[in-house]
């Protein structure tokens, strides 16, 4: 416990805040290039390949990014747009790459995922026809 007069000479200094993100150097998002394309498994109760890549960032950082989403196209050298964000069962992954940007195109036939309490899976035809309408055979 410091006195009042070293106080006095000296003053508290505010806590400062570790960035979350620091690659970023206070941007939303910053363009990076592929330098490495590979899956790493994540952490305990969860069990997955998950997609990565190693990202050399426009602010001079070598970084390692989670590939959102089902499939992608990107390769080694492939312009990407790198947001924050980590992956929670990915220890050391606390980016995320941005898909429909630059070269990492979009997700292809992306679904929603399906509601808790409407319809469960998809519906046929049939179900959609009255049970009057419906040609019986006889």
């Amino acid at each position: 416990m410091p006195t009042v007069k070293q106080l006095i000479r000296k003053a508290r200094q505010p806590i400062r805040n570790a960035s979350k993100t620091p690659a970023l150097r206070g941007c939303p998002q910053r363009r990076g290039i592929c330098t490495r394309l590979y899956t790493i498994n994540p952490k305990k109760p969860n069990s997955a390949l998950r997609k990565v890549a190693r990202v050399r960032l426009t602010s001079g950082f070598q970084i390692t990014a989670y590939i959102p989403g089902i499939g992608h196209n990107s390769q080694q050298y492939s312009a990407v747009l790198v947001r924050g964000g980590r992956v929670q069962d990915l220890p050391g992954v606390r980016y995320h790459i941005v898909r429909g940007t630059l070269d990492a195109v979009g997700v292809k036939n992306r679904q929603q995922g399906r509601s808790i309490w409407s319809q469960k899976e998809k519906a046929k035809i049939n179900d959609l026809i009255s049970p009057y309408k419906r040609k019986t055979d006889s």
